[in-house]
């Protein structure tokens, strides 16, 4: 196996920033693609333009990070392979999630094509936003087949220790989504559906990109006839990982969605301050994201070598650096949200709904870290379930009935709905603490 792909030698500390800020500057631009959609959109449409778009654009990032859920247990597999020098077993996990995502990409277009309308529905969108909602999801499902691979590529170079391609790729997407949407949006008017296009083709493109960089990339194992022919066993390796990732941030994309069903319930002012602070939500937890995904390829590289004290040493450094960005993020949104929201608005009631919704929601930026530092290391030794346990609580017990009941208490005001994000991370944060201690106190008393 390669060492310059590997993650168990030298600083634990630099190993995680360097492994984890491509992937977080992938993170940012794939972030920030998504908000253009929003920008662009806001520059040349009204309020119901701009709510399709993000009510679709939620839609997409939830069955993105479903995906990506399933990616992760190719990461981990692979991780822990090249961890252990196991060139082989890596090469078979690629070859074997190939075949898996290619028929699961090919089910998930047809159904999801096909139930545009009804979910357009459930998401209650405003009537003034409905066709244009329908519009962009069907074009964006059609580009399901380009999502998936970008995401199982991308699950296959950070699982074998190299976080820097997948950063070019999403330059590519990024660049091409941009002045396409510019293209469609402004030039040619095409409103919603161009901002849908404008995604499509920049996918479309960082997967071609991927491919031609994969079959030049030398990570020390090579995919031939043999390892294309998937293995049940390695598949349920995948499975057991990733099915629990995808259930619980599927859980946590649906608890986002019932919130803005919450919104959309309460008219087209708080649907669109809403939308618009999802976005920016999802920009701040980037650097969390990416310490979740980083922890998890260090600690399953560094459990497939028989080293758990790094891998919790890489948690721990990750707790440090998410806890302080959520700090700074928490502190300028108490006293500045305004400058953020406004550049997406310039209606003063949508602009005073986002900032009340602001100000209580990016509370969620510090408990947030920390459940997700936790579930990183979790997944990446084979414990992804304990994450989808306390995800599950979270949302059952605080996130979707304290939306709920915030809404009813206090209707002109989206300043305490906003809390129950942050409550329900804070629950989370302290059942990852719960379970951790417990592990760590079993494996003491083994080696004794």
């Amino acid at each position: 196996m390669k060492e310059k792909n590997s993650l168990v030698t030298g600083s634990v500390g630099k190993t995680l920033i360097f492994f984890a800020l491509p992937y977080l500057l992938s993170s940012f631009m794939q972030t920030f693609y998504g908000m253009a959609d929003l920008f662009i959109t806001g520059l040349y449409n009204g309020s119901e333009t701009i709510t399709a778009v993000s009510i679709g654009s939620q839609v997409m990032h939830m069955l993105t990070v479903i995906l990506l859920g399933f990616a992760m247990g190719t990461t981990v597999r692979i991780g822990r392979a090249v961890g252990a020098g196991d060139g082989d077993g890596a090469a078979r996990t690629m070859g074997t999630t190939a075949v898996f995502f290619i028929g699961f990409a090919c089910v998930l277009t047809a159904a999801l094509f096909a139930a545009a309308g009804e979910i357009a529905r459930i998401m209650l969108t405003p009537a003034e936003a409905a066709a244009d909602t329908i519009t962009y999801l069907r074009i964006c499902f059609l580009g399901i087949p380009f999502i998936t691979a970008y995401n199982v590529l991308c699950s296959l170079f950070r699982g074998a220790g190299d976080s820097r391609s997948p950063m070019y790729f999403v330059a590519v997407a990024c660049i091409v989504n941009i002045v396409l949407d510019f293209l469609f949006i402004g030039l040619l008017g095409m409103g919603a559906a161009g901002a849908a296009l404008g995604t499509v083709f920049g996918q479309a493109v960082s997967v071609i990109a991927a491919f031609g960089i994969l079959r030049k990339k030398d990570f020390g194992f090579a995919m031939n006839r043999q390892t294309m022919k998937p293995s049940r066993r390695i598949l349920w390796d995948i499975l057991k990982v990733g099915t629990p990732i995808a259930l619980q941030d599927g859980l946590i994309q649906v608890a986002f969605v019932v919130i803005t069903i919450i919104a959309n319930s309460r008219g087209l002012i708080a649907a669109a301050g809403v939308g618009i602070v999802e976005k920016l939500i999802g920009f701040m937890f980037l650097v969390p994201s990416s310490f979740l995904s980083a922890i998890s390829a260090v600690t399953a590289q560094n459990m497939g070598a028989g080293k758990p004290e790094r891998a919790r040493r890489s948690m721990y450094y990750g707790l440090m650096a998410t806890m302080a960005w959520g700090a700074v993020c928490c502190l300028y949104n108490q006293f500045l949200p305004q400058t953020l929201i406004g550049l997406f608005t310039k209606e003063t009631a949508v602009l005073a709904a986002g900032c009340a919704y602001m100000r209580s929601y990016s509370f969620d930026c510090i408990f947030a870290g920390i459940h997700f530092c936790f579930s990183g290391y979790f997944c990446g030794d084979q414990k992804s379930l304990i994450s989808f346990v306390h995800n599950i609580i979270s949302i059952m017990l605080i996130r979707i009935p304290g939306a709920y009941v915030a809404s009813k208490m206090f209707p002109e005001d989206l300043y305490p709905m906003g809390w129950a994000a942050p409550l329900g991370s804070l629950l989370s944060a302290v059942i990852c603490i719960g379970f951790y201690v417990y592990f760590r106190g079993r494996e003491k008393k083994q080696t004794r």
